[in-house]
């Protein structure tokens, strides 16, 4: 009967120690035995005997039915990963000479990104010889930032980046 599921756990034959210190399925502390007292003890109940730290001097067993263990720690770990939100990075790109009614549309992507949590990274592009017009584009950039201030903040400011100029928001905790 000697199991090991996986490098965390090690139980049943697999304890090594000499010496244990031993808690029952209800959490009551029996004693310090030697592991194969505290495995007899555990193998006559039915249950597996798993180290639940080896930190300490001697080490600590459990009592325990490993199987519904280890299926309520999945079952945990589940419900811990459905709750995270994960984020990605949308683009929204345009030129530094956009007309009004462009700039509106890309700021209804940029509202609507940052409403559904994800992070915006605005980039201007240039062409040709337009890079030297580029306090524009941070003059655009920033004009989105104040637009959008209600909804996110400036995770990073406007840097050049080869012929781009790129911006980052981050929606605020509360709008999503």
């Amino acid at each position: 009967m000697k199991k090991k599921y996986n490098d965390e756990s090690i139980i049943n034959e697999s304890i090594k120690y000499p010496k244990v210190r031993l808690i029952d399925v209800l959490g009551k502390q029996l004693g310090i035995y030697s592991s194969n007292e505290a495995l007899g003890i555990a193998l006559d109940k039915g249950l597996d005997l798993v180290v639940i730290s080896d930190k300490s001097n001697p080490p600590v067993c459990k009592i325990i039915d490993y199987g519904k263990y280890k299926f309520t720690q999945e079952k945990k770990a589940k419900e811990a990963k459905k709750k995270q939100h994960h984020t990605s990075i949308k683009e929204v790109k345009m030129r530094y000479k956009i007309e009004d009614h462009d700039y509106k549309v890309r700021l209804n992507q940029a509202l609507r990104f940052l409403q559904s949590g994800d992070k915006v990274k605005a980039t201007v592009i240039f062409r040709g010889r337009e890079i030297q017009h580029f306090n524009l584009a941070i003059e655009l950039l920033n004009r989105m930032s104040k637009d959008l201030n209600e909804t996110s903040n400036i995770q990073q400011p406007p840097i050049k980046d080869g012929k781009n100029i790129i911006m980052i928001l981050s929606p605020h905790k509360k709008s999503f």
